[in-house]
């Protein structure tokens, strides 16, 4: 969102999923598309029939490899050095898009000053790409018409992620792809609600809609709603759940997580475990018991969707309404009703306690949801922005002018890992998610069939360095970075290149994240999930 904020004015998905019919060319870059957005996937195979081209750039040879047109592997960590180089050849060949540039952009001769250092030989010793793929790809991307470009979490999750989103920006904006139909910058979410809990101000710099808590009009505007002195909330940005764990058992005595389990899905375990013994207090809020809430002082039983009314939002800004299709059983309650009995036990009463009363407060305080009601939203939702009960939705956004003005092209370095293979830690490790399970194992791995499937985790190792370290599939191994150390089963692939090596991350029992960095993006404070150095042995 950081990054995204920042160049164009708005920190959401440009366009609509069912746009990608409408596309000429679509990039995939950092997203395993078939394994986490299954449903979107489908779409995309389907028009890959119909004639769309494909670029897919990923360390590993995902599925989405078997649609493409290019595939390219680039090193991990070096996607700034790709994009930017794909950039270089652009404009060296005149394929960039002249009159979007003059019209709607700034900041063009800072870029342009930028690109020069990503010559396609500087770009095949940073990546490992052979620059004559480069110039294809450039060439298919930026002269085939309409191009999408569709990212997650594997260019987010790194100590440059934000830049990583940017170079993403630019290639969209130099080839005139921002502002229509079949084009945009287009980041798949990583779960099913969290634009719109980045929407409901879940953040430590926005209240809801994006306003920011630095700005005294925003402050009054919710003071005023919520009844309070101006000065009962802080004019300061907050902390990001990374940085809150770091400041456990200091300036953080007491941690409230709800639906979140950092025992599982934070870098570096064995820290994180550390953060949360020495806090006063930990109240874990969810559906399950989770590893999180095994630590916990109090458990606060919540509900599942099947048991709450209300709206989800998905990656492509749609707003749609949930119905409660069972009653809850046992002892459990709705979140909103927990919360606003401890905010009542805290000295606020009258927060809102119903489904009804929350949307009432989103609609009042929240821009882009001001014209949606239930009614509108109860057969198909709506995209946001929605400012009016007459207003259509936005299918997608920047059509005439970026939310901000003009755009910003945004001139980039590269930089390197936070922590690379050598000697001692020979091996690239990078972390995922896998079709069968989901997150943190929460509820997948509470169903048989899922389960069934895939009951272990593995680690994901090429034939030849399998050959070279005397493992077989199917051994128990070791795996092991400067944080600690797993055992697991060895998984020999040919999809990962050699000299990497790729974990799925749900299992507590062999936990990737007690080995992954947790080296943090100055400006979005987002861990190098997709980096690290480690080491490989078999188990005797």
């Amino acid at each position: 969102m950081a990054g995204l904020a920042s160049t164009m004015g708005s920190g959401a998905m440009t366009n609509s999923f069912e746009e990608i019919f409408t596309s000429d060319v679509a990039l995939f870059i950092g997203t395993n598309t078939t394994w986490n957005h299954p449903v979107f996937a489908s779409m995309v195979k389907r028009a890959v029939r119909q004639g769309l081209k494909v670029i897919v750039c990923d360390p590993r040879r995902i599925d989405l490899v078997d649609y493409a047109d290019i595939w390219i592997q680039q090193k991990n960590g070096s996607d700034v050095a790709l994009l930017m180089g794909l950039q270089h050849i652009i404009f060296h060949e005149g394929w960039e898009d002249k009159a979007y540039i003059e019209e709607r952009l700034e900041n063009i001769e800072e870029y342009r000053k930028s690109l020069e250092f990503f010559t396609p030989s500087k770009v095949e010793e940073l990546t490992g790409v052979d620059r004559e793929l480069l110039f294809k790809a450039a060439k298919l991307y930026a002269t085939s018409g309409r191009g999408a470009l569709y990212y997650c979490m594997g260019i987010t999750q790194h100590s440059h992620g934000v830049d990583n989103v940017k170079a993403c920006v630019n290639m969209q904006m130099i080839s005139g792809n921002v502002g229509h139909e079949g084009g945009g910058v287009n980041p798949l979410r990583g779960q099913n609600n969290v634009q719109g809990a980045c929407d409901m101000g879940g953040l430590p710099n926005v209240y809801a809609g994006y306003q920011p808590v630095t700005s005294e009009d925003a402050r009054k505007k919710f003071m005023e709603y919520w009844g309070l002195p101006e000065d009962n909330v802080s004019l300061e940005i907050g902390m990001t759940l990374t940085r809150m764990i770091n400041a456990c058992g200091e300036k953080i005595k007491a941690l409230y997580c709800l639906g979140e389990n950092p025992m599982i899905s934070d870098p570096n375990q064995n820290h994180v475990r550390e953060a949360l013994e020495s806090l006063d207090l930990l109240v874990v809020q969810d559906i399950f018991q989770t590893e999180t809430g095994e630590m916990a002082d109090v458990v606060l039983p919540g509900v599942t969707f099947a048991e709450k009314q209300g709206t989800i939002t998905n990656s492509e800004r749609l707003v749609q309404l949930t119905n409660q299709a069972i009653e809850p059983t046992g002892d459990v309650r709705q979140d909103y009703e927990i919360i606003a009995d401890l905010a009542g036990r805290m000295g606020h009463s009258g927060f809102p306690n119903t489904a009804e009363a929350l949307w009432k407060e989103i609609k009042d305080l929240t821009p882009q949801y001001h014209g949606m009601t239930w009614d509108r939203i109860r057969e198909s939702g709506l995209q946001w922005p929605c400012p009016a009960e007459d207003h259509p939705g936005t299918k997608f956004l920047h059509k005439d002018k970026f939310a901000r003005g003009k755009g910003i092209l945004t001139p980039l370095e590269y930089k390197p890992p936070a922590e690379e293979p050598d000697a001692d830690w020979p091996m690239v490790l990078s972390t995922g998610r896998m079709l069968q399970h989901f997150h943190t194992g929460t509820m997948t791995r509470k169903t048989d069939v899922l389960d069934a499937l895939v009951p272990t985790g593995n680690v994901e190792i090429h034939p030849a360095d399998a050959e070279n370290l005397g493992i077989a599939d199917g051994d128990k191994v070791r795996v092991s970075s400067r944080r600690g150390s797993i055992e697991t089963t060895a998984l020999v692939v040919e999809r990962v290149a050699p000299g990497s090596i790729f974990i799925p991350w749900h299992f507590a029992e062999a936990a990737a994240n007690v080995l992954t960095n947790d080296a943090l993006d100055p400006v979005a404070s987002i861990p190098e999930y997709k980096v690290c150095a480690a080491r490989l042995e078999k188990v005797a």
